[in-house]
C-alpha cells in the first residue's frame, strides 16, 4: 500500500505548538469546543481526515457552541474591515447593485430578529442574488430547522478554510 506525503501546509499545521494551532484553527471557526476537536486529533495524516475530523467536531457541537461559532460571521454584504477571508466568501455582494445591497440588510435584520443570531450561508461562489434568495427562503424555517443548516453551512465554511490551511506553502 503506498501512502501518500502529508501535504506541506498540513504538515505545518500538526507541527506547530499548540497556542499557534488553535489560533489557526479559531481563524477557521470561533467555537472553542471545534477548535479542541480538531487539536486532539492531531497529527493529521491526510486532509481528508482533517475534513472528517471537522465533519464530525460540528456534528457533536451544541446549540450553544453553534452560537460561539456564528458569532465569528459578520452579516452577509458586510464583510469584516481587513478580513480577507470574509471579504473573499462574501465576493458575490462586492459588485451587488445598492439595492440589493439594501434589500440584503434589511432581510439581514429579519432574520436575526426571528433566530437570535446572523443569516450563514457558505458564500464562496454565490452571487447576491442567491443570497437573497437563500435568505428569503430560510427565514420562514423553524428555528429547530434552521440551526441544522446553520450548522451544515458552518461545516461547508470550515472546510474551504481548512483547505487553506493545507495548501498553504504548496509552492515553496
Amino acid at each position: 500500500m503506498t501512502s501518500t506525503p502529508t501535504p506541506p501546509g498540513l504538515a505545518r499545521f500538526n507541527a506547530l505548538e499548540e497556542p499557534a494551532a488553535r489560533a489557526a484553527l479559531h481563524e477557521v471557526c470561533t467555537s472553542t469546543a471545534w477548535a479542541a476537536r480538531l487539536l486532539a486529533g492531531r497529527p493529521y495524516a491526510t486532509a481528508e481526515d482533517l475534513y472528517a475530523a471537522n465533519d464530525a467536531a460540528m456534528a457533536e457541537l451544541t446549540t450553544a457552541d453553534l452560537e460561539e461559532a456564528m458569532a465569528g460571521h459578520p452579516p452577509i454584504g458586510r464583510p469584516e474591515p481587513g478580513d480577507p477571508a470574509s471579504a473573499r466568501e462574501q465576493r458575490g455582494m462586492a459588485g451587488a447593485s445598492d439595492e440589493l445591497k439594501a434589500e440584503m440588510l434589511e432581510l439581514n435584520l429579519a432574520y436575526q430578529e426571528k433566530f437570535g443570531h446572523v443569516f450563514l450561508i457558505c458564500a464562496t461562489g454565490k452571487t447576491g442574488e442567491q443570497m437573497r434568495d437563500a435568505v428569503k427562503e430560510r427565514i420562514g424555517n423553524a428555528p429547530e430547522q434552521e440551526r441544522e443548516i446553520v450548522r451544515t453551512e458552518l461545516g461547508r465554511i470550515n472546510r474551504i478554510r481548512l483547505a487553506r490551511i493545507v495548501e498553504e506553502g504548496d509552492n515553496t
